[in-house]
């Protein structure tokens, strides 16, 4: 039985209203009736009564970062906003001191975002390690053969967005901490969809976007970074918000960093970014991020089992902890299948020739029922 109205929350999303079943959030998640109200009253305020809002906005700004913070378990000092996850991630692979010979861990399924800025490290002799993955897996094992004496930094996505795996990441934190290595995390397939305690999990930087599970618009993105990092970053790039007290003295020209995240916020934020993701992940946490866990991974529990009462089978099968949002889903020409899903209104993804099925918290049984049906008319 559902811990929360499910209907109440349906309603909330104008994309069901158009019959379209919606199983596409680990592309881009729709925005609720909460976030067009918020935005629509943003932008009237700035049109008409609140022009300059920088002051007005800062209690808004504050409890997006409350929020934020308790997403991921930690203090609101530990979260600095970014437009987008590998703006994020790119301020971690600038900060640190690298040397000819340091190396790094990723794996061969990584999303991009998560390879491009460590990548670009190699212009400095930094190597990477590529952790091949099993059948859509990437066992913690496998990372650890990857150590040597000169590994710094991990780099992983809590889930994976082409199979839907979803690392332990206490396991691969508890490594981490063991070997002296720095712990990195992409969380913008998992944050919103499933718990994270970044002390818990040992994790030292930790980045996410809004447009996914976190249901709000492209061009807001948020990082975690551990006050014990944040003493080793060196900050490549510094912009007049970074610093202490920055609304006034504005000719005292200081390097006197805030002792928050928030020093690496250089300039103008996202207003509206920021405006939608504190109604979208104020619902999130209204629902109540357990209780959207358990009906997600039931939804694609119930899912893969359909699946192999027709002779199909996910991409990645494994126990509940191994999954999340993302069921991807073995078929012949996939883009048929995708095309034939569209028009009967039923929206997933086409990956690397898998069907990605990405279901959040207000989608039901019954859309499951009738997915699981036209995949079986093509």
């Amino acid at each position: 039985m559902l811990s929360f109205d499910i209907n109440k929350y349906r309603e909330m999303f104008p994309v069901v209203k158009t019959g379209t079943i919606y199983l596409n959030h680990a592309a881009t998640g729709p925005l609720s009736t909460r976030v067009v109200a918020a935005v629509d009253r943003y932008l009237m305020e700035r049109a008409e009564t609140q022009i300059d809002n920088f002051e007005l906005f800062q209690p808004i700004l504050n409890e997006t970062r409350m929020f934020a913070s308790r997403l991921l378990r930690t203090t609101p000092d530990r979260i600095a906003f970014f437009d987008n996850t590998t703006n994020a991630i790119n301020l971690l692979a600038a900060g640190l001191g690298w040397k000819p010979g340091d190396r790094i861990i990723l794996d061969d399924i990584e999303f991009p975002a998560n390879v491009y800025p460590f990548l670009n490290l190699k212009r400095l002799g930094v190597e990477i390690d590529f952790v091949k993955n099993r059948e859509g897996k990437i066992l913690p094992e496998d990372i650890e053969s990857k150590i040597v004496p000169r590994t710094r930094l991990l780099s992983i996505s809590h889930v994976q967005f082409l199979t839907g795996y979803r690392s332990d990441l206490y396991t691969l934190g508890e490594m981490c901490r063991r070997k002296g290595i720095i712990f990195s995390v992409d969380a913008i397939q998992s944050a919103g969809v499933v718990p994270i305690d970044v002390n818990k999990m040992k994790i030292d930087f930790l980045a996410t976007g809004g447009q996914k599970w976190l249901l709000a618009p492209q061009g807001i993105a948020f990082a975690y970074v551990s006050k014990e990092l944040q003493e080793k970053l060196k900050q490549a790039y510094l912009g007049w918000t970074s610093i202490k007290n920055f609304f006034s003295e504005f000719t005292n020209y200081r390097l006197d960093l805030d002792d928050s995240a928030r020093r690496y916020e250089n300039g103008t934020l996202n207003y509206i970014g920021i405006t939608s993701l504190h109604e979208s992940i104020g619902m999130l946490l209204d629902v109540g991020i357990e209780n959207i866990e358990e009906h997600v991974v039931d939804l694609n529990d119930k899912l893969v089992q359909s699946l192999h009462l027709t002779g199909r089978k996910a991409y990645v099968e494994g126990d509940r902890k191994e999954r999340a949002g993302i069921v991807s889903i073995k078929v012949d020409d996939a883009d048929h299948y995708a095309a034939n899903l569209s028009k009967s209104k039923i929206q997933v993804a086409v990956r690397q020739g898998l069907i990605r099925v990405s279901p959040h918290f207000y989608n039901t049984e019954d859309e499951i029922d009738t997915l699981v049906e036209k995949l079986n008319s093509r």
